[in-house]
């Protein structure tokens, strides 16, 4: 099962702001109408709750939505592009690939999340009229899309986890109790990929996820094992299974709680049934006793189970039942919006570097906005560039710097030479 995938997503630019006049006969001035351009479409991802993997993503990768359309005359507004929703399965977390912040955790079946927020568009030239410049001949061009390179992880969503060594024996307990037909033999690591099963008593049905068998150093990704512990985190309650035909299963017992804490500590502290497996062989039975009695002494109430025979099995289910239902009610985590791509409260809203060759380059959000939406070719646009320089600082920060007229700036894509 493909559980981690690296996608690439990328919103809509903002449609350009246009010069337009009025054209009306017996209006000779009819004054600035130029409309403003749409907004680019938005990157959405949306829980598809009949999804379960990440398939989907092996074919494709790659998300853009539709740009803004153009403003157009008569104050007319350019149509905004469509957002892109991307369906992903229950369980989905997603990050940002450069920070490894978490955006969003998608859990429930209408959970929604915004990953990249479509581009302003460009406003039209009516919108710059004033008192003292009534006609206007400059414009914006659209604000830019977001992109991002993002890693989704899939989360198993299973009210209860089977975790033990290899060849425990969580598959064909797995495939008693549930419905589900996992790959069964008798060597480790039969199961490469989660198995999940519904278990039905009564009238309650529990998602029971067999996560393959855990070793030594899986905390730290040994032998797959952050792709096997990311699927416990969701579970309630874990169901420790111990492998009577080993040496020590006390050992194992050990590890496998040791594993699950370095990984994440909450994992510890999600409540335990062990159950003893393999009584059906001679050498489990012999064992039974001296394991019984040591972890009763650590305050464990082992059950002794053989899942090949199914002895004991229907106690287990049913004590199963029980300890899920005393549980407390679990909150579901809550969708946060684009929390990743928010634009910070910047004290320092640029910042300058001088290279090797004497050149300049002016970093920051805002100022490299102002320079993608601007018309270079315009000079009255040009203007007003320079007088958002003024009024952001710029200007000055670039003169403290030591910046002389010919001396090459770069804001953004943009190539200016300094001028007085």
């Amino acid at each position: 099962m493909l559980d981690e995938v690296k996608v690439y997503v990328r919103s809509g630019d903002g449609g350009d702001g246009i010069v337009a006049f009025r054209r009306e006969k017996y209006v000779p001035r009819g004054g600035p109408a130029g409309g403003d351009g749409g907004r680019g479409g938005d990157v959405a991802f949306k829980v598809n709750r009949k999804m379960s993997s990440f398939a989907l993503f092996q074919r494709r990768i790659h998300f853009k939505a539709q740009h803004g359309r153009r403003g157009g005359p008569k104050n007319q507004t350019g149509a905004d592009g469509e957002t892109l929703e991307v369906e992903v399965p229950p369980g989905t977390v997603v990050r940002d690939a450069e920070t490894g912040g978490v955006i969003a955790d998608l859990v429930r079946p209408d959970d929604r999340v915004v990953v990249a927020q479509g581009g302003r568009g460009g406003r039209g030239n009516a919108r710059f009229a004033t008192p003292s410049n009534q006609a206007p001949r400059y414009a914006e061009k659209g604000e830019p899309g977001q992109e991002k390179w993002l890693i989704l992880e899939l989360k198993l969503i299973a009210d209860v986890g089977i975790v033990g060594v290899p060849n425990a024996g969580k598959s064909t307990l797995l495939s008693v109790i549930s419905n589900a037909k996992p790959k069964i033999a008798d060597y480790p690591f039969t199961t490469l990929e989660p198995n999940l099963g519904v278990v039905t008593y009564d009238d309650h049905d529990l998602v029971v996820a067999d996560i393959p068998g855990l070793i030594e150093g899986a905390h730290m990704g040994v032998g797959l094992g952050h792709s096997f512990l990311r699927h416990v985190q969701r579970t309630r309650l874990l169901i420790h299974l111990l492998n009577g035909s080993n040496d020590n299963p006390l050992a194992d017992f050990n590890q496998i709680n040791v594993e699950l804490s370095l990984y994440d500590e909450n994992l510890a502290k999600k409540p335990q049934i062990v159950a003893f497996n393999k009584m059906d062989l001679p050498e489990a039975q012999a064992r039974w006793p001296e394991v019984e009695a040591a972890l009763r002494a650590r305050g464990v109430e082992p059950m002794a189970i053989s899942a090949a025979t199914q002895e004991g099995v229907r106690a287990l289910i049913q004590r199963a039942f029980q300890t899920f239902d005393s549980l407390p009610e679990e909150i579901a985590p809550q969708v946060t919006e684009m929390p990743v791509y928010e634009l910070p409260d910047e004290k320092v809203p640029f910042t300058i570097t001088h290279a090797e060759d004497g050149s300049f380059r002016v970093s920051g959000r805002r100022i490299e906005r102002a320079a993608a939406m601007t018309y270079w070719d315009n000079e009255e646009a040009v203007l007003r560039f320079q007088n958002v320089l003024e009024a952001l600082g710029v200007s000055a920060a670039l003169q403290g710097a030591g910046v002389q007229v010919g001396d090459t700036v770069y804001i953004g894509d943009y190539e200016l030479e300094w001028a007085e």
